[in-house]
């Protein structure tokens, strides 16, 4: 059987690789970002509830109706950007769903979809599938900033979608008003589209703003927002998020999403929607996130590690410069092997080689774990 794939280069994902490695030598692992921590007890009591309810049946395709329409109240109080329940918001399998479904709504063959690197490894692989020309921006230490005008140049008559991160996964930066007053300015009098990935957006720290796309009209109009409840309430594993887009573009997403999934996990919906409407985790997020930082970051002072700034999101970036000359995959895996940690190499994120030699550790841990973790890194 002659089988041709329409990912031939694309092999298991480094979060999988690393994983596994830290798995099979017992290390620490700082690589995948998911919480070693408890849930909330109060929200895993309000699922529960809900199973035993009878709440076990198929969801509303969009998604529960009292959810959505929090959704929408959340987003107007905090962005001050109206969408309507009905037809604007859209529960989903996960923001990787969400993304997913995003593109395949818009990318034909041919159409030029411009990243920014590192980029988050569902990307690019998703635009190729659809048959679309990927045209990476690549950003680089420390600060990861973006050249706006750079940009500009690398429209065509083909460009039909930029890609946004922020917070970004996985150096920790932000993008402020000038970034997101630029994008106004380059997307005006153009039907260029935007998918704003923005999962982390209540993770944000030292009083910085979080710019959604989501407050500026001229790109809400144009634009998918993609949110995750896993990075919300600390519940990576239950894979569910939602999508924001104006109506017509919504349309055109639950094409997609009612063949896709058809709807989501409905007792989670019920639960979320219970513990959301009595809980201010919006308001406390970044102040427990914040603390992790600052703590992990104490930490690493102990080691050889150089730190790069993070102001956003729950990954800690590193440069290992002074300590290793190997390239950031194997110095990586030889961090697993022989010191038991785990990390994700930056060139993972890009699709040139690119040795920076930066790794990225998730701080979404038990301060333990945290702390066992740097004691075996002050070792190198």
């Amino acid at each position: 059987m002659i089988l041709n794939s329409k990912l031939p280069t694309i092999g298991t994902t480094i979060f999988s690789v690393m994983s596994n490695l830290a798995q099979t030598h017992n290390a620490i692992n700082l690589s995948q970002g998911f919480p070693d921590y408890a849930t909330n007890p109060k929200l895993i009591q309000f699922v529960t509830d809900a199973l035993k309810d009878g709440h076990n049946q198929y969801a509303p395709m969009a998604g529960l109706p009292s959810l959505r329409a929090l959704i929408a109240d959340k987003t107007d109080r905090i962005y001050g950007a109206s969408y309507d329940p009905d037809t604007e918001v859209t529960i989903t399998a996960g923001g990787t769903q969400a993304i997913f479904t995003a593109l395949a709504a818009i990318i034909n063959p041919g159409d030029e979809v411009i990243i920014f690197e590192p980029a988050y490894d569902c990307y690019s692989p998703t635009v190729k599938l659809l048959g679309g020309l990927v045209k990476p921006f690549e950003l680089h230490a420390p600060e990861y900033k973006i050249d706006w005008e750079m940009v500009k140049k690398m429209f065509s008559a083909n460009t039909k979608l930029i890609i946004l991160n922020s917070p970004h996964n996985p150096t920790g930066s932000i993008l402020s008003k000038a970034d997101m007053d630029a994008l106004v300015k380059l997307t005006k009098d153009t039907d260029v589209l935007i998918l704003s990935d923005e999962v982390y957006e209540h993770i944000i720290f030292d009083g910085e703003e979080h710019h959604s796309v989501a407050k500026y009209p001229e790109l809400r109009e144009r634009s998918f927002i993609v949110a995750s409840f896993g990075k919300l309430l600390h519940t990576t594993g239950w894979k569910i998020g939602y999508c924001l887009a104006p109506a017509k573009m919504s349309t055109e997403f639950r094409k997609i999403h009612q063949f896709n999934v058809f709807s989501v996990n409905t007792p989670m919906q019920v639960g979320i929607y219970n513990y959301l409407s009595q809980s201010d985790i919006y308001n406390e997020l970044p102040t427990f996130f914040q603390e992790k930082r600052d703590y992990f970051q104490q930490l690493l002072k102990q080691t050889k590690f150089d730190l790069l700034p993070c102001k956003g999101s729950y990954f800690q970036c590193v440069s290992y410069e002074k300590i290793s000359e190997e390239n950031d995959l194997e110095f990586a895996k030889r961090l697993v092997t022989e010191y038991g940690v785990a990390s994700i190499p930056v060139s993972a994120f890009y699709t040139r080689s690119n040795n920076e030699k930066i790794l990225r550790f998730c701080f979404a841990k038990e301060n333990s774990t945290l702390e066992q973790a740097v004691q075996r890194l002050i070792k190198l």
